[in-house]
Protein backbone atom coordinates (compact mmCIF):
# COMPACT_ATOMS: atom_id res chain seq x y z
CA UNK A 1 0.00 0.00 0.00
CA UNK A 2 2.72 2.19 0.89
CA UNK A 3 4.27 1.91 -3.13
CA UNK A 4 0.81 2.41 -4.31
CA UNK A 5 0.15 5.94 -2.93
CA UNK A 6 4.26 6.92 -3.35
CA UNK A 7 4.16 6.47 -7.35
CA UNK A 8 3.43 9.72 -8.58
CA UNK A 9 5.25 9.09 -12.40
CA UNK A 10 5.91 6.85 -15.05
CA UNK A 11 8.97 6.58 -16.63
CA UNK A 12 8.41 6.62 -20.69
CA UNK A 13 10.99 4.16 -22.73
CA UNK A 14 10.50 5.21 -25.77
CA UNK A 15 13.04 4.23 -28.49
CA UNK A 16 16.26 2.52 -26.91
CA UNK A 17 18.68 3.84 -29.02
CA UNK A 18 22.17 5.91 -28.82
CA UNK A 19 22.13 9.38 -27.92
CA UNK A 20 23.03 11.14 -31.40
CA UNK A 21 20.00 8.92 -32.90
CA UNK A 22 17.89 10.19 -30.58
CA UNK A 23 18.91 13.97 -31.39
CA UNK A 24 18.34 12.73 -35.24
CA UNK A 25 14.66 11.41 -34.10
CA UNK A 26 14.12 14.75 -32.50
CA UNK A 27 15.01 17.00 -35.79
CA UNK A 28 13.28 14.42 -38.13
CA UNK A 29 9.97 14.41 -35.82
CA UNK A 30 10.01 18.37 -35.02
CA UNK A 31 9.90 19.11 -39.01
CA UNK A 32 7.25 16.29 -39.67
CA UNK A 33 5.09 17.92 -36.73
CA UNK A 34 5.95 21.31 -37.94
CA UNK A 35 4.31 20.51 -41.48
CA UNK A 36 1.69 18.58 -40.17
CA UNK A 37 0.37 21.50 -37.88
CA UNK A 38 1.45 23.90 -40.95
CA UNK A 39 -0.72 21.62 -43.48
CA UNK A 40 -3.50 21.39 -41.47
CA UNK A 41 -4.04 25.32 -41.09
CA UNK A 42 -3.68 25.82 -44.56
CA UNK A 43 -6.39 23.44 -45.06
CA UNK A 44 -8.46 25.01 -42.25
CA UNK A 45 -7.42 28.87 -43.64
CA UNK A 46 -8.61 28.30 -47.21
CA UNK A 47 -11.95 26.07 -46.62
CA UNK A 48 -12.80 29.08 -44.34
CA UNK A 49 -12.09 32.16 -47.14
CA UNK A 50 -12.74 30.39 -50.30
CA UNK A 51 -16.64 31.08 -51.55
CA UNK A 52 -16.12 27.44 -53.73
CA UNK A 53 -15.42 25.31 -50.88
CA UNK A 54 -18.16 26.41 -48.89
CA UNK A 55 -19.79 22.44 -49.26
CA UNK A 56 -20.24 19.75 -47.14
CA UNK A 57 -16.96 17.65 -47.93
CA UNK A 58 -14.92 20.93 -47.41
CA UNK A 59 -16.98 21.20 -44.30
CA UNK A 60 -15.84 18.02 -43.39
CA UNK A 61 -12.64 18.14 -44.75
CA UNK A 62 -12.37 21.19 -42.61
CA UNK A 63 -13.74 19.64 -38.98
CA UNK A 64 -11.15 16.73 -39.90
CA UNK A 65 -8.03 19.03 -39.81
CA UNK A 66 -9.44 21.20 -36.39
CA UNK A 67 -8.95 17.15 -34.57
CA UNK A 68 -5.64 16.44 -36.54
CA UNK A 69 -3.85 19.20 -34.52
CA UNK A 70 -5.38 18.12 -31.08
CA UNK A 71 -4.80 14.88 -31.67
CA UNK A 72 -1.14 15.17 -33.03
CA UNK A 73 -0.57 17.75 -30.23
CA UNK A 74 -1.43 15.21 -27.07
CA UNK A 75 1.80 12.61 -28.38
CA UNK A 76 4.41 14.65 -30.10
CA UNK A 77 5.28 17.00 -27.70
CA UNK A 78 5.45 14.74 -24.89
CA UNK A 79 7.40 12.53 -27.39
CA UNK A 80 9.67 15.32 -28.24
CA UNK A 81 10.37 16.77 -24.74
CA UNK A 82 11.74 13.23 -24.41
CA UNK A 83 13.68 12.66 -26.37
CA UNK A 84 15.93 15.32 -25.01
CA UNK A 85 15.64 14.51 -21.68
CA UNK A 86 17.60 12.09 -19.48
CA UNK A 87 14.33 11.06 -17.51
CA UNK A 88 12.15 10.54 -20.04
CA UNK A 89 8.73 10.63 -17.71
CA UNK A 90 5.54 11.77 -17.31
CA UNK A 91 2.99 12.09 -14.34
CA UNK A 92 0.32 9.65 -12.82
CA UNK A 93 -2.26 12.22 -14.06
CA UNK A 94 -0.72 13.51 -17.33
CA UNK A 95 -0.45 9.51 -18.20
CA UNK A 96 -4.45 9.15 -17.84
CA UNK A 97 -5.06 12.41 -19.83
CA UNK A 98 -2.97 11.44 -22.70
CA UNK A 99 -4.42 8.11 -22.68
CA UNK A 100 -8.04 9.35 -22.70
CA UNK A 101 -7.15 11.72 -24.98
CA UNK A 102 -5.48 9.76 -27.50
CA UNK A 103 -7.98 7.17 -28.03
CA UNK A 104 -10.82 9.48 -28.11
CA UNK A 105 -9.53 11.81 -30.70
CA UNK A 106 -8.49 8.69 -32.47
CA UNK A 107 -11.90 7.14 -32.24
CA UNK A 108 -13.08 10.07 -33.78
CA UNK A 109 -10.97 9.64 -36.42
CA UNK A 110 -12.34 6.84 -37.99
CA UNK A 111 -16.15 7.52 -37.05
CA UNK A 112 -15.52 10.85 -39.15
CA UNK A 113 -13.78 9.13 -42.07
CA UNK A 114 -16.71 6.82 -42.28
CA UNK A 115 -18.89 10.13 -42.56
CA UNK A 116 -16.92 11.63 -45.28
CA UNK A 117 -16.90 8.41 -47.22
CA UNK A 118 -21.10 8.58 -46.66
CA UNK A 119 -20.32 11.94 -47.65
CA UNK A 120 -18.73 10.85 -50.86
CA UNK A 121 -20.71 8.42 -51.76
CA UNK A 122 -23.84 10.95 -51.78
CA UNK A 123 -21.77 13.04 -53.90
CA UNK A 124 -21.61 10.36 -56.53
CA UNK A 125 -24.07 8.28 -56.41
CA UNK A 126 -26.79 10.82 -55.86
CA UNK A 127 -25.36 14.37 -57.13
CA UNK A 128 -28.46 16.19 -58.31
CA UNK A 129 -29.89 14.99 -54.25
CA UNK A 130 -26.45 15.62 -52.91
CA UNK A 131 -27.37 19.47 -51.46
CA UNK A 132 -30.53 18.31 -50.31
CA UNK A 133 -29.43 15.37 -48.33
CA UNK A 134 -26.40 16.70 -47.05
CA UNK A 135 -27.76 19.97 -45.86
CA UNK A 136 -26.39 21.68 -43.03
CA UNK A 137 -28.20 20.49 -40.39
CA UNK A 138 -27.25 16.47 -41.23
CA UNK A 139 -23.90 17.56 -41.52
CA UNK A 140 -23.62 19.04 -38.29
CA UNK A 141 -25.56 15.96 -36.81
CA UNK A 142 -23.05 13.86 -38.70
CA UNK A 143 -20.02 15.74 -36.97
CA UNK A 144 -21.99 15.84 -33.33
CA UNK A 145 -23.22 12.04 -33.85
CA UNK A 146 -19.33 11.25 -34.56
CA UNK A 147 -18.23 13.00 -31.38
CA UNK A 148 -20.78 11.66 -29.09
CA UNK A 149 -20.30 7.88 -30.07
CA UNK A 150 -16.62 8.17 -29.60
CA UNK A 151 -17.12 9.47 -26.40
CA UNK A 152 -19.27 6.87 -24.88
CA UNK A 153 -17.42 4.35 -25.97
CA UNK A 154 -13.83 5.68 -24.60
CA UNK A 155 -15.01 7.05 -21.07
CA UNK A 156 -15.95 3.98 -19.13
CA UNK A 157 -12.67 2.36 -19.84
CA UNK A 158 -10.71 5.32 -19.19
CA UNK A 159 -12.84 6.49 -15.94
CA UNK A 160 -12.39 2.81 -14.82
CA UNK A 161 -8.36 2.61 -15.58
CA UNK A 162 -7.84 5.84 -13.06
CA UNK A 163 -9.39 3.94 -10.34
CA UNK A 164 -6.15 1.33 -10.77
CA UNK A 165 -3.50 0.61 -8.39
CA UNK A 166 -0.02 0.46 -9.70
CA UNK A 167 2.53 -0.93 -7.47
CA UNK A 168 5.89 -0.80 -9.69
CA UNK A 169 8.11 -0.91 -11.51
CA UNK A 170 6.77 2.45 -13.85
CA UNK A 171 8.60 1.79 -16.47
CA UNK A 172 6.17 2.15 -19.77
CA UNK A 173 7.79 0.16 -22.46
CA UNK A 174 6.11 2.85 -24.86
CA UNK A 175 6.70 6.47 -26.41
CA UNK A 176 3.31 7.50 -24.71
CA UNK A 177 0.47 6.75 -21.98
CA UNK A 178 -0.69 3.69 -24.41
CA UNK A 179 -3.57 1.57 -22.79
CA UNK A 180 -2.10 -2.12 -22.93
CA UNK A 181 1.40 -1.54 -21.29
CA UNK A 182 -0.15 0.97 -18.80
CA UNK A 183 -2.37 -1.65 -17.61
CA UNK A 184 0.29 -4.23 -17.75
CA UNK A 185 1.76 -2.10 -14.89
CA UNK A 186 -1.29 -2.19 -12.58
CA UNK A 187 -1.21 -4.32 -9.15
CA UNK A 188 -4.92 -5.03 -9.56
CA UNK A 189 -6.86 -7.12 -11.82
CA UNK A 190 -7.69 -5.42 -15.36
CA UNK A 191 -9.23 -8.37 -16.95
CA UNK A 192 -12.69 -6.16 -17.54
CA UNK A 193 -10.82 -2.78 -18.77
CA UNK A 194 -9.05 -5.07 -21.55
CA UNK A 195 -12.17 -6.57 -22.62
CA UNK A 196 -14.15 -2.95 -22.43
CA UNK A 197 -11.18 -1.51 -25.11
CA UNK A 198 -10.81 -4.38 -27.34
CA UNK A 199 -14.37 -4.09 -27.30
CA UNK A 200 -14.41 -0.40 -27.97
CA UNK A 201 -10.94 -0.85 -30.61
CA UNK A 202 -13.17 -3.61 -32.15
CA UNK A 203 -16.39 -1.79 -32.76
CA UNK A 204 -14.85 1.38 -34.00
CA UNK A 205 -12.56 -0.22 -36.79
CA UNK A 206 -15.21 -3.12 -38.16
CA UNK A 207 -18.23 -0.60 -37.90
CA UNK A 208 -16.35 2.02 -39.43
CA UNK A 209 -14.78 0.11 -41.85
CA UNK A 210 -18.04 -1.82 -43.00
CA UNK A 211 -19.32 1.62 -43.83
CA UNK A 212 -16.56 2.84 -45.86
CA UNK A 213 -16.48 -0.49 -47.51
CA UNK A 214 -19.96 -0.45 -47.90
CA UNK A 215 -19.68 3.20 -49.41
CA UNK A 216 -16.50 3.17 -51.74
CA UNK A 217 -18.42 -0.45 -52.94
CA UNK A 218 -21.41 2.00 -54.94
CA UNK A 219 -19.00 4.74 -55.19
CA UNK A 220 -16.86 1.98 -57.85
CA UNK A 221 -20.37 0.89 -59.21
CA UNK A 222 -21.59 4.11 -60.28
CA UNK A 223 -18.23 5.21 -61.61
CA UNK A 224 -17.79 2.03 -63.81
CA UNK A 225 -21.19 2.93 -64.84
CA UNK A 226 -20.17 6.63 -66.02
CA UNK A 227 -20.02 6.39 -70.45
CA UNK A 228 -16.75 8.71 -70.51
CA UNK A 229 -13.34 8.21 -69.73
CA UNK A 230 -12.80 11.80 -68.65
CA UNK A 231 -16.11 11.13 -65.93
CA UNK A 232 -14.31 8.42 -64.49
CA UNK A 233 -11.15 10.16 -64.60
CA UNK A 234 -12.72 12.92 -62.30
CA UNK A 235 -14.39 10.57 -60.41
CA UNK A 236 -12.00 8.72 -58.95
CA UNK A 237 -9.83 11.16 -58.44
CA UNK A 238 -12.35 12.48 -56.00
CA UNK A 239 -12.59 9.19 -53.91
CA UNK A 240 -8.78 7.92 -54.00
CA UNK A 241 -7.33 10.49 -51.48
CA UNK A 242 -9.63 9.62 -49.32
CA UNK A 243 -9.58 5.79 -50.32
CA UNK A 244 -5.94 5.96 -49.66
CA UNK A 245 -5.96 7.20 -46.32
CA UNK A 246 -8.79 5.09 -45.15
CA UNK A 247 -6.29 1.75 -46.05
CA UNK A 248 -3.02 3.26 -44.73
CA UNK A 249 -4.88 3.71 -41.16
CA UNK A 250 -6.83 0.68 -40.73
CA UNK A 251 -4.26 -1.52 -41.84
CA UNK A 252 -2.14 -0.09 -39.17
CA UNK A 253 -4.42 0.04 -36.78
CA UNK A 254 -5.88 -3.36 -37.08
CA UNK A 255 -2.88 -4.67 -36.81
CA UNK A 256 -1.83 -2.81 -33.88
CA UNK A 257 -4.94 -3.58 -31.43
CA UNK A 258 -6.88 -6.36 -32.89
CA UNK A 259 -4.31 -9.13 -32.85
CA UNK A 260 -3.81 -11.89 -30.56
CA UNK A 261 -1.77 -10.70 -27.32
CA UNK A 262 0.98 -13.69 -28.35
CA UNK A 263 1.69 -12.30 -31.67
CA UNK A 264 2.73 -8.95 -30.32
CA UNK A 265 5.92 -7.41 -30.31
CA UNK A 266 6.95 -4.17 -28.34
CA UNK A 267 9.14 -2.92 -30.92
CA UNK A 268 6.96 -3.50 -33.82
CA UNK A 269 3.46 -1.69 -31.62
CA UNK A 270 6.20 1.05 -31.57
CA UNK A 271 6.09 1.17 -35.44
CA UNK A 272 2.97 0.97 -35.81
CA UNK A 273 2.00 3.10 -33.19
CA UNK A 274 4.30 5.74 -35.04
CA UNK A 275 2.94 5.32 -37.75
CA UNK A 276 -0.67 6.19 -37.28
CA UNK A 277 0.80 8.78 -34.99
CA UNK A 278 2.85 10.47 -36.97
CA UNK A 279 3.74 9.40 -40.61
CA UNK A 280 -0.51 9.12 -41.72
CA UNK A 281 -1.14 12.32 -40.06
CA UNK A 282 1.33 13.96 -42.52
CA UNK A 283 -0.01 12.89 -45.71
CA UNK A 284 -3.35 13.59 -44.82
CA UNK A 285 -3.35 17.42 -45.75
CA UNK A 286 -1.19 16.84 -48.53
CA UNK A 287 -3.26 13.93 -50.09
CA UNK A 288 -6.29 15.93 -49.74
CA UNK A 289 -4.68 19.55 -50.44
CA UNK A 290 -2.39 18.42 -53.55
CA UNK A 291 -4.43 15.69 -55.14
CA UNK A 292 -7.82 17.98 -55.51
CA UNK A 293 -7.98 20.18 -58.11
CA UNK A 294 -10.87 22.69 -56.47
CA UNK A 295 -7.79 23.17 -53.04
CA UNK A 296 -5.42 23.68 -55.32
CA UNK A 297 -7.22 26.82 -57.53
CA UNK A 298 -8.40 27.84 -53.90
CA UNK A 299 -5.00 28.09 -52.58
CA UNK A 300 -3.19 29.99 -55.90
CA UNK A 301 -6.10 32.34 -56.06
CA UNK A 302 -5.67 33.24 -52.30
CA UNK A 303 -1.27 33.27 -52.68
CA UNK A 304 -2.25 36.04 -55.83
CA UNK A 305 -4.51 38.31 -53.88
CA UNK A 306 -2.48 37.96 -50.46
CA UNK A 307 1.15 39.05 -53.00
CA UNK A 308 -1.21 41.45 -54.90
CA UNK A 309 -2.21 43.28 -51.90
CA UNK A 310 1.95 43.55 -50.28
CA UNK A 311 3.34 46.76 -51.17
CA UNK A 312 6.66 46.78 -53.15
CA UNK A 313 8.75 49.14 -51.58
CA UNK A 314 10.51 50.95 -54.36
CA UNK A 315 14.78 51.88 -53.38
CA UNK A 316 15.71 55.42 -53.09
Amino acid sequence: MENQTEMTEFILLGFVVERWLEILLFVAILLTYFLILLGNIVIIFITLVDTHLKTPMYFFLRNYSLMEIPFTFVVIPKMLSNLLAERKTISLPGCFIQAFFFFFLGTNGFFYLSVMSFDRYVAVCNPLRYATIMNTRVCFQLLMGSWGVSFLLVLPPSVMTTKLKFCGPNIINHFFCDTSPLLQLSCQDTRLIEVMTLFAAVFTLLSTLAINIASYLRIIGTILRIPSAAGRKNAFSTCSAHLTVVSVLYGSCIGRYIRPPENRGEEFDKVLALLYTLGIQIFNPFIYTLRNKQVKEALMKTFKRVSFRIPIRKGV
